[in-house]
């Protein structure tokens, strides 16, 4: 059984097929296509987002969108009130006095207190219904540049033409609806999302639930899927006991697994701690793991063999797998698998092996701190 026949009869998403997909790594590559494809919008322009905070470019977006929305084009920003509070009031003003529909997700002054916690991690850019962006980037200083240093973060973004566009403007309807806005139906007979190339695209969207969604079913299957590599890249690694036993069994089958994630720098200490509690049966197994060691890795793509990947807004952590809306797409195709293989390949340059030698001898403190942090192990 192929991939794509697995993954459909698992997931119950079929993939679309004849879409394009561009690679684009960090700031430097990212934001100047996000910018250009808002730049050329002509109708609509729909754009979500976790993390809005400041700097430069969170100017740049802001304007932009106002400038667009002054012209007659319809933007929609929807923002997490979480994750975008520290955004500027004053850009928040100035897209609303231009015509701009801004809406704050889950606000926090005012929703159910047992969702709080829950949040929408999923990063979405769409504009006339057929360029999409999607991935790990925050608009936000700390996304700028080409990771050269800790100011400079390291992620992979997307750009994705094709039937493909219309599953991921499916996940910002979603949001955009619980949001407290109305639902506009599309009845043209015109296909938005036009033939764009080759690759085979299935789109996964997750919402937070009392069981665990469909990313974490869909790592579990990548997982078993593989015949002889799984490279993961991940901010924020916390991943449930099963799925550590998976990676465990298939690296003692012979299977190639290595992980990447981040080192000296990271946002989230605690999320660093509670990653080191499965170390040691990783190491044992032949799971290689690494600390990257240039800057913060806020990455998230998982590799399979040589043309199965899979992108998106989700971490190999608990949060993204139970608490957080995501969304990820799977992706056939031998180039795409190719170009974010060799980029795999230049961030091991930069990163730190941890070996089982060298985890048995960490000191005292962190693994009393491990101890402390492992009840808020669902929380990371």
């Amino acid at each position: 059984m192929g991939y794509q026949q697995a993954l459909e009869q698992t997931i119950g998403v079929p993939f679309t097929e004849e879409n394009s997909v561009s690679v684009l790594r960090n700031g430097d590559e990212i934001f100047p296509a996000m910018l250009e494809a808002i730049s050329n919008a002509k109708e609509t322009i729909s754009f979500l987002t976790f993390v809005y905070w400041k700097g430069e470019i969170a100017d740049k977006f802001a304007e932009l969108f106002a400038k667009k929305a002054k012209e007659g084009v319809k933007v929609r920003v929807l923002l997490d009130s979480y994750g975008a509070f520290p955004m500027k009031k004053a850009l928040v003003e100035l897209m609303q006095s231009s015509g701009v529909d801004v809406v704050w997700f889950r606000p926090l002054a005012r929703w159910k207190v047992w969702k709080m916690d829950n949040r929408t991690h999923r990063k979405i850019l769409i504009c006339d219904g057929k360029i999409a962006f999607t991935g790990g980037v925050g608009i936000a200083e700390e996304w700028t540049g080409n990771a050269r240093n800790e100011s400079e973060w390291r992620d992979t973004h997307f750009k994705i033409e094709g039937p493909a566009v219309q599953g991921i403007k499916a996940a910002f309807i979603e949001n955009w609806i619980e949001a407290g806005n109305e639902l506009e139906i599309n009845k043209s007979n015109i296909s938005l999302s036009q033939k764009a190339g080759s690759t085979k695209i299935q789109t996964v969207r997750t919402s937070a639930s009392v069981r665990w969604s469909d990313i974490v079913l869909l790592y579990q299957s990548l997982i078993e899927l593989a015949e002889k590599r799984i490279l993961i890249q991940t901010a924020y690694f916390n991943p449930d006991y099963k799925l550590v036993e998976l990676l465990t069994k298939r690296a003692k089958e012979g299977i190639e697994v290595k992980i990447i994630f981040p080192g000296k720098y990271t946002d989230q200490r605690a999320t660093k701690i509670i990653a080191g509690h499965s170390f040691e049966q990783l190491l044992e197994a032949g799971v290689e793991l690494f600390y990257y060691q240039k800057t913060m890795m806020h990455a998230k793509v998982i590799m399979i063999d040589d043309e199965l990947s899979c992108i998106g807004s989700a971490n190999f952590n608990h949060r993204s797998m139970l608490k957080d809306d995501e969304i990820n797409l799977v992706i056939i195709d031998s180039g795409t698998s190719q170009e974010l293989r060799s980029h795999f390949t230049e961030d091991l340059e930069n990163s730190e092996r941890i070996t089982n030698f060298r985890w048995k001898k960490r000191d005292m403190v962190k693994r009393v701190l491990e101890v402390i942090i492992r009840p808020f192990k669902q929380q990371l």
